[in-house]
């Protein structure tokens, strides 16, 4: 099997492959992956998932590319649940133990000024690959993002197998109807695995989703976003071999000096493993369940016509992370909604509606930071960095009754502060922060009772000023994976946690086995942190002159959150449903391998009392 595959990799000849920069956008048509429906009759039987090696073209005229896929697919099979169907999963690794690694990883300076971002670009301009790197081997394990299952079933970084061996785990699926992705969570090398191709889709269904009939069979769509990059031969033609390329830049900061590199981000947009796909649609409507899959893309979307300009009106929200959102939310594009912002792992239930737009050509498109040049619109003088294009047809096959409804969830409760619950504070710390090795870390703080004693500022010592005006003073209780559990959660529990980012960059926050809600954001003044002391000159100050609303799309259950610079997101969920050792982390994925990730547990109240000292109080660092 193998070696047929190689045969078919070598049947592209070197002539045909372009060089970089000349890849044709929307080229190719979208690919849907197949359906999975496990048995539903005994839960004692098994439907295995294997991961194997497959080659997969992912543009015409490239040459195949090595990748591994569950199942030989990239992305993995959808698999389609009722609620209340509990399941088992054998996620098998079928990886030759001699396989070729998938991924080349290099790093490489930051350009000159004025130049082009090296991660705009193909290939690995002279520098050798990372050996390290090229010499994994094939350790998987698969989280199935979102779910409420119990630890053990949740796929814990450790617990990753290798050649033969199998990962069993156990999906209740109690829980409304909700679109998870699954993807590989392998400790340290999360980002290449994933990279590699191992991710895909899970839609959970039940009776209130199947009240609204929405669109369904060939209309309903998952679009899997993943931008990659691709490394090129010594003529500078692109060999299809998948390239995961940073940058490195040197922090100014003389008393740290630690270098930095930057998550990747590439020059090509797959959308279900494809380059810049093309969809032929009927004008009707379509409903589009999207994830971005990227190791750290935040995407800015857009729809827009053959002119390049912003199409209102047919694109509508109704449903996130968790769920289904209690009113669709209009994404028209304009001063509310700009663009459809997609951080790392969120998702995004979608309805299209292209009946007024018969015989219409348009393009989804990426307007975030550090792109590529982009391509050209019909017109030639508008360029987007491509996504995919719509091509709708003439006639729709049969009559399209589906109207939008004013209501989608009537069981959607809104989350209040008023509620019992605990209070967790989190730090997102500057990548020179002293100590940290040039990446930025996740430090858990408790509150200091007597800070009177204290010598300020010191290493670990955060002091903040909140919106009603008092300062507290924290202390840092843990800032890597592999510190002391902190957090010990009570089963069935309420919980705000508060997430303060001290850097530019956002992160995208990732709670493992809860869904969240957003109860606000605020913004704050976080110059006195000092980098060089690890601690703060003067207090993190609440800036009561900038008021940050909350999207109208970020008004229902997540599970992922984003968290820009100078920001506390306050975010307020239940740890229900199950009992063990999960984590949270950034779901940037060079982060999170880097250390960004935090254990916690879930427990029985009952079992708590008996407890020897964890933070179980769930009192750290209240901040309203």
């Amino acid at each position: 099997m193998i070696e047929a595959l190689e045969k078919l990799a070598a049947g592209t000849t070197r002539q045909q492959a372009p060089v970089a920069g000349e890849l044709t956008p929307y080229a190719m048509p979208l690919t849907v992956p197949p359906v999975l429906r496990p048995a539903a009759d005994d839960v004692l039987r098994e439907t295995e998932i294997a991961v194997r090696p497959t080659w997969v073209r992912l543009h015409p005229q490239l040459p195949p590319t090595l990748m591994w896929g569950y199942d030989g697919h990239v992305p993995g099979p959808t698999i389609e649940v009722r609620r209340g169907q509990r399941i088992r999963i054998a996620w098998t690794n079928r990886v030759p133990k001699d396989a070729e690694y998938p991924v080349t990883s290099v790093e490489v300076p930051a350009g000159a000024p004025g130049t082009p971002a090296p991660s705009t670009e193909p290939g690995r301009a002279g520098v050798e690959p990372d050996k390290d790197v090229a010499a994994l081997p094939a350790w998987t394990v698969t989280h199935l993002h979102g779910a409420r299952t119990g630890g053990g079933n949740d796929g814990w970084a450790d617990n990753a197998v290798g050649h033969g061996d199998a990962q069993l785990s156990e999906y209740p699926n109690d829980h409304q109807a909700v679109q998870w992705w699954y993807h590989d969570h392998a400790m340290n090398i999360t980002r290449w695995n994933v990279m590699a191709g191992l991710y895909g889709t899970y839609l959970l269904r039940d009776d209130e989703e199947d009240a609204l009939h929405l669109p369904s069979g060939e209309r309903e769509i998952p679009l899997l976003l993943a931008d990659r990059n691709l490394d090129t031969d010594e003529d500078g033609r692109l060999n299809g071999r998948l390239l995961h390329k940073t940058v490195i830049v040197q922090q100014s900061n003389p008393e740290t000096g630690e270098p930095v590199s930057i998550p990747f981000t590439g020059p090509y947009t797959t959308v279900n493993g494809r380059i810049w796909p093309y969809a032929e649609v009927d004008p009707a409507w379509y409903r589009f369940r999207l994830v971005n899959a990227s190791n750290a893309r935040i995407f800015e979307l857009v729809l827009i016509d053959e002119h390049g300009k912003p199409v209102p009106g047919v694109v509508h929200q109704i449903g996130s992370d968790g769920g289904l959102l209690p009113r669709p939310v209009p994404v028209d594009f304009d001063a509310d909604l700009p663009t459809l912002t997609a951080a790392p792992a969120e998702r995004f239930d979608l309805l299209v509606d292209f009946r007024a737009l018969v015989g219409r050509t348009l393009r989804l498109v990426n307007k975030g930071p550090n792109q590529p040049a982009g391509v050209p619109d019909p017109a030639g003088d508008v360029r987007h960095p491509a996504v995919m294009e719509f091509r709708i047809g003439e006639s729709c096959a049969g009559e399209d009754t589906f109207e939008l409804p004013a209501v989608l969830s009537g069981s959607f409760r809104r989350l209040t502060h008023d509620l019992p619950h605990g209070h967790r504070l989190v730090l997102l710390t500057p990548p020179a922060t002293k100590g940290a090795g040039g990446h930025p870390e996740i430090w858990e703080l408790t509150e200091v009772a007597d800070p009177g004693g204290l010598q300020l500022p010191a290493d670990g010592i955060v002091q903040v000023t909140g919106p009603d005006g008092s300062t507290k003073t924290y202390r840092r209780t843990s800032r890597t994976f592999n510190d002391a559990l902190g957090f010990t959660v009570a089963e069935g529990g309420y919980e705000q946690w508060s997430f303060l980012n001290l850097a530019p960059i956002v992160h995208p926050m990732h709670i493992h086995l809860a869904d969240f809600q957003l109860l606000g954001r605020d913004a704050y003044d976080v110059s006195g942190f000092d980098p060089a002391v690890g601690g703060t000159r003067t207090p993190l100050r609440h800036d009561s002159a900038r008021t940050i609303p909350l999207a109208p799309n970020e008004r229902g259950h997540k599970d992922v959150f984003r968290v820009p610079g100078s920001q506390m997101l306050r975010v307020m969920g239940r740890f229900d449903g199950a009992y063990g050792r999960f984590m949270y982390h950034c779901h940037l994925l060079e982060h999170e391998d880097m250390g960004m990730m935090r254990p916690f547990v879930v427990m029985p109240a009952e079992a708590m009392k008996f407890d020897h000292g964890a933070g179980h109080g769930g009192h750290e660092g209240h901040m309203g």
